[in-house]
């Protein structure tokens, strides 16, 4: 269950278990935010790692099942739309992530994180500014972390028709908008976040 990568910083490379972390959803109005952690196999590389945010989805989602069968681990974490407006969104993402990790099923002996702000683990950990560009393993977790969510609000789509969950996944887009003026907030729309706190104060 070993990896061979390099950190941002290109030191030399040592063998250690290194798991990357990154999220997806914190800047929607609705739904939870959603954070994988990853480590690589260096049995199985899986090609075309990239910032999910650079892929297409039917890429990002072939991707997806790669790093499923073929990662040493791969693990979850989620944070509520309850928990985002109890802790707020910063909190309810290091949360998240901090789940996934505890979610591996082993320690690592290195936990990189998309970003400049880092969950508190029980392993050492770094942050790496544009990391889901830089680090493979938080290239995978950025992916996993983002075809997850977009499956969610899928779901949610379907639940709360209307909303426009399915296409713009909780952004809050000029459709998504005017869908909340028209519809009001769902149960799954961020109360804390301001285009929805407003609505909710001018009832």
């Amino acid at each position: 269950m070993m990896t061979r990568e390099t950190d941002a910083s290109a030191e030399t490379h040592t063998d250690i278990i290194l798991a990357g972390v990154d999220e997806a959803g914190r800047g929607p109005l609705a739904g939870p935010v959603v954070a994988a952690a990853v480590v690589l196999s260096a049995a199985y590389p899986i090609d075309g790692l990239a910032d999910s945010k650079t892929l297409r989805a039917p890429r990002r989602e072939a991707l997806a099942g790669e790093i499923r069968l073929h990662a040493a681990a791969w693990a979850l974490g989620m944070a509520s739309v309850e928990e985002i407006d109890q802790i707020n969104i910063l909190q309810a993402t290091l949360l998240a992530m901090q789940r996934a990790v505890q979610g591996l099923g082993m320690t690592p002996d290195l936990v990189l994180v998309d970003g400049n702000r880092a969950p508190r683990l029980s392993c050492p950990v770094r942050t790496v500014v544009r990391g889901d560009a830089l680090i493979q393993s938080i290239s995978a977790a950025s992916i996993l972390a983002k075809v997850s969510r977009d499956a969610i609000l899928q779901s949610l789509d379907v639940a709360y028709p209307g909303y426009g969950f399915a296409i713009h996944k909780g952004y809050p887009t000029a459709a998504h908008r005017q869908a909340l003026r028209a519809l009001g907030p769902s149960p799954v729309h961020r109360r804390s976040f301001a285009p929805v706190r407003r609505l909710l104060e001018n009832k």
